[in-house]
């Protein structure tokens, strides 16, 4: 039976259902109802909330738990997840399983309350330092954000790393009614025989780091983390295709604006222009191959990146499309949606 929920509650009763028993935040705009909603709901599964002091002891709190093999949580929003990326920066040397959900804001700096996309090169390209990647979700709508919550924390124990999901303000904040799935039984899931809970003693103590004095030490952990991206970009790229079969122009958008850009392109094939959609869903590993194959067909003439910020995810459509096609970008920001008449205008204006 469908539940008509606000996106950031819906998320947050997701977590809960995929297992999640242990989260730590701190309020900022446009997220707080995923801690108001969790501060209810933890404690009648058994399950821990607390209200950091700040970000980074939000993040730091989100290390430990996930170090003694807890399902942990984080939430925030553009300025936190910056507070944050020295945490999960720690957290990815340690390669530690947790989740971290960001509803972006506009910026820089305190930028405003509104949705916006200007997230993309901190969370995809490593926000903090090291070499690292993060799992990384782009929802388009409630459901597909309560979905991909649900399994993220699976995702994040199989490859012992964080997932984040890049939602938005509007996502976030829109009412949407959506299918909860069942809940998981925390007691079925696999045992960590790597975590730091108590049962190792003597010689076999646990111990999580991500300190390697030892440069050949350091290079191997490096290697070793890009090889599970690898598998990454095996196993898990993500990625929707709206008639792009015979499409001369095909948008580049992910998240909400790909909400709208559809409509968009409905208008336009109505007005019998030959436009398609390619939606990332996973904005890393990027499904840089397959937007490369659409590049190929001799149909496309084009291609139109579209975002809510000043150009970002742009450079990964066009370091997949390689050269074979123009890649443009038409985007708004500062907490301003385009519309799908926008858009329309936009391809139009050829």
């Amino acid at each position: 039976m469908k539940k008509l929920m606000k996106g950031n509650e819906a998320v947050a009763e997701a977590a809960i259902r995929g297992g999640m028993r242990a989260f730590f935040g701190y309020p900022i705009t446009p997220q707080n109802e995923i801690p108001e909603y969790l501060s209810r709901r933890l404690p009648e599964v058994g399950g821990v909330f607390i209200q950091a002091e700040s970000e980074v002891s939000a993040i730091n709190m989100v290390y430990g738990a996930a170090g003694s093999g807890a399902r942990a949580m984080t939430s925030s929003s553009s300025p936190g997840i910056s507070l944050k990326q020295e945490g999960i920066s720690y957290i990815c040397g340690a390669e530690l399983p947790c989740v971290i959900v960001n509803m972006v804001r506009g910026g820089p700096g305190l930028g405003g309350i509104q949705p916006a996309q200007s997230d993309y090169f901190q969370a995809v390209k490593g926000g903090g330092h090291g070499d690292y990647h993060m799992l990384v979700y782009g929802p388009h709508t409630v459901q597909e954000a309560v979905d991909l919550m649900y399994n993220a924390f699976d995702k994040a124990d199989e490859y012992r790393l964080p997932v984040m999901i890049l939602g938005d303000g509007m996502i976030g904040q829109i009412m949407e009614a959506v299918e909860l799935p069942e809940m998981k039984d925390p007691s079925a899931f696999p045992k960590k025989p790597w975590a730091a809970d108590g049962t190792a003693v003597g010689k076999d103590r646990r111990v999580i780091n991500s300190l390697y004095i030892e440069p050949d030490a350091l290079e191997v952990v490096n290697h070793r983390l890009f090889d599970r991206y690898e598998l990454l970009k095996q196993r898990e790229t993500m990625y929707e295709e709206y008639l792009t079969e015979d499409a001369e122009t095909v948008i580049v958008a992910y998240g909400t604006v790909a909400r709208i850009a559809k409509s968009a392109v409905n208008e336009l094939r109505a007005r019998g222009k030959k436009v398609g959609l390619f939606r990332p869903i996973t904005l890393y590993p990027y499904p840089s191959e397959a937007l490369n194959g659409i590049a190929k067909e001799d149909s496309v003439k084009r291609f139109v990146t579209i975002e809510l910020s000043m150009g970002q995810m742009v450079e990964d459509v066009r370091l997949a499309v390689n050269g074979l096609k123009p890649v443009e970008f038409y985007g708004r920001t500062g907490g301003n949606v385009m519309t799908p008449d926008d858009i329309v205008d936009y391809i139009e204006k050829e």
